[in-house]
């Protein structure tokens, strides 16, 4: 079952997505709590020393990324490198803090604060270069004793206001219209 704090959800488009996603059709695996602890730690770990080749050793290789407020989604080893290292390009001092969990027999959720600065001039916009705390929420499943799933909640409004961009802009870039409405 998923979970998410609507708090963390600024548009329709997140939420919808929220209420939509599932991991994809694979065995879930049970594992004991300490273990799922143990995995979410270590990839948050590789994530905050930007190490993209030791996050892809806490993940399946069937491991799906879905990042809602970005409109990203990846699956896979090599889409997951990909979308880590284009990450730490915009945010080279990424670091996560995780404050909790939840669990039931194969999920996990994790709340945490990460820390970001957005740089470069991505998107059309120019960040202030203020480093940014923003609180997460994210959902993993479990395959093979590896994260198999991770879901990643925050609010990209919050991003925005403290890196100086428009959060208008941002959300164009990231979900174009596709319609006349």
């Amino acid at each position: 079952m998923w979970v998410t704090q609507p708090s963390l959800i600024t548009d329709t488009e997140s939420l919808m997505a929220a209420q939509t996603f599932a991991p994809r059709t694979h065995e879930l695996q049970s594992l004991p709590r300490e273990r799922m602890i143990e995995l979410v730690e270590g990839l948050g770990a590789a994530k905050s020393a930007q190490d993209v080749e030791l996050a892809m050793t806490f993940q399946h290789p069937e491991m799906e990324l879905r990042t809602p407020a970005f409109n990203s989604h990846a699956i896979g080893h090599a889409a997951n490198a990909k979308t880590l290292a284009g990450f730490f390009k915009w945010f080279p001092d990424y670091s996560v803090d995780l404050k909790g969990y939840a669990n039931d027999h194969n999920s996990l959720t994790a709340w945490a604060i990460i820390r970001m600065t957005w740089t470069g001039d991505h998107l059309g916009v120019t960040p202030n270069g203020e480093q940014a705390a923003i609180p997460v929420m994210m959902q993993f499943t479990f395959r093979d004793d590896l994260i198999a799933s991770e879901l990643f909640f925050f609010d990209l409004a919050d991003l925005c206001a403290q890196s100086g961009v428009s959060v208008d802009a941002v959300h164009d870039r990231f979900f174009p219209k596709t319609h006349p409405c």
